[in-house]
């Protein structure tokens, strides 16, 4: 075990995930990249937060690092003795009579940017509008998952709230260069996965050509008293606490209605790759960089999408059989072994055993938020979510959260692949299997 603050050795996760962002850069310009945005009720002083911004992040110059690769060919991450730089925050007025949408469409123009220095990680853009603001910190997938992010902005928050914080970090991590048995084992178990998964032809949508195509997103944004409604109909129909495999049902009906509005629609079941949160919990701050995550599949044949109780029973039984076979703690320790392939050339393997067709579309469920806190600098926070890039293919995705009692679910999709009329329809289908008026 190596015990480094300026070396940590990079998961299988971390390989899979440098991979994704080196497609995505060949074929929509920009990488593997999310935002989270703070919708903020008040204004926030711009010196005060450019300050504040640059003495924490100052702390953790694992924020500036690269990807290198040692003696024994294992990928790690190098990291700076401290950090070169201030992180960049960029602030844009938006008129006073602005719309939502205009404002949305701004966020979205931010998230498809590609990052000025191929050294950067994270950034921050402040939108002002009057007395509001709101507040987007983008971030590369190669840093952070999902939760890890939040875990940061939280971080933050209150190191201004109580001014204690270490941002000194010795990372454990390991080559992961012995017990090769387990790992072929666990790659045994995958294989076997991948192999019932191939049996069908998963229905996805034609990925138009590309020539640097951003992302569009689209929000549904519930408040406390729907949320509540729609949690009460998850457990309905899925069981206490299931809302994950009711949340998944409700989009894969969706995504029914929409594939076969068109003509000729090809496969013959819908798969989708769904996040699996592995952090032990052991180690908080170093568990806020770099990814902690595995994956179950769900398989649902599109005869079978029928009504929500079939599809859920049908999702539920797969995720307790791949939890049963220790399928995503398999998945994490067979990828191990992808690392000393080049990105390129692993890029290419992932199209292998789907002929191309990885996914329908990709799922997450991030839960309750991991931003603890209901004031951001003093600003009361009305709302956050999550505006993420989805790789290609599937090139469609949903990001569900909540926060503060209030449910958000993003759709993102790469442009072309469907329309801005389609995505109104999916958003339609969602709230109604959601049991919310359309």
């Amino acid at each position: 075990m190596l015990i480094s603050k300026r070396k940590r050795y990079l998961s299988g996760s971390d390989w899979v995930l440098n991979t994704l962002d080196y497609m995505m850069k060949a074929v929509t310009s920009s990488g593997n990249v999310c935002q989270i945005v703070l919708t903020l009720k008040s204004p926030l002083q711009e010196q005060h937060l450019r300050t504040a911004l640059n003495r924490f992040v100052r702390q953790f110059p694992v924020l500036q690092g690269k990807v290198a690769r040692d003696f024994k060919l294992t990928p790690y991450w190098k990291i700076p003795a401290s950090m070169e730089r201030d992180v960049r925050l960029n602030v844009s007025p938006i008129p006073d009579n602005s719309s939502p949408e205009f404002l949305f469409s701004e966020l979205v123009r931010h998230a498809n940017s590609p990052f000025p220095d191929g050294d950067e990680y994270i950034d921050f853009h402040l939108f002002t509008s009057g007395e509001s603001r709101t507040l987007a910190m983008r971030f590369d997938h190669r840093l952070f998952d999902a939760r890890g992010a939040e875990s940061f902005l939280n971080l933050f928050q209150k190191s201004l709230d109580d001014g204690s914080l270490s941002g000194d970090i010795s990372f454990s991590s390991s080559a992961e260069l012995t017990e090769w048995k387990s790992k072929f084992l666990s790659g045994r178990t995958v294989n076997r996965a991948v192999i019932a998964l191939s049996k069908f032809v998963p229905r996805s949508l034609p990925v138009p050509p590309l020539s640097g195509n951003g992302f569009s997103s689209r929000l549904l944004t519930f408040d406390k008293e729907e949320t509540a409604a729609i949690f009460e109909n998850a457990y309905r129909e899925a069981g206490y606490l299931m809302e994950s495999p009711f949340f998944l049902a409700s989009i894969t009906l969706a995504m029914h209605e929409l594939c076969t509005s068109r003509p000729n629609p090809d496969g013959s079941c819908y798969l989708m790759p769904v996040t699996v949160d592995l952090r032990p919990g052991k180690e908080p701050l170093q568990e806020l960089f770099f990814n902690h995550v595995s994956y179950l599949f769900y398989q649902v044949p599109v005869e079978q999408c029928v009504d929500m109780k079939g599809v859920v029973a049908l999702l539920k039984q797969q995720m307790y059989d791949q939890v049963k076979s220790g399928f995503p703690k398999a998945l994490a320790a067979a990828s191990l072994l992808t690392r000393i392939v080049p990105l390129s050339i692993l890029g290419k393997m992932l199209y292998v055993p789907m002929k191309g067709k990885m996914a329908t579309f990709a799922f997450s469920h991030l839960g309750k938020s991991a931003y603890q806190s209901n004031e951001f600098m003093g600003s009361q926070v009305e709302n956050i979510f999550h505006m993420p890039r989805v790789p290609v293919p599937p090139g469609i995705g949903f990001f569900s959260t909540l926060y503060d009692g209030r449910l958000n679910l993003i759709i993102s999709w790469l442009d072309g692949i469907i329309s801005d009329e389609e995505a109104a329809t999916l958003e339609a289908g969602i709230r109604s299997n959601f049991g919310m008026p359309a």
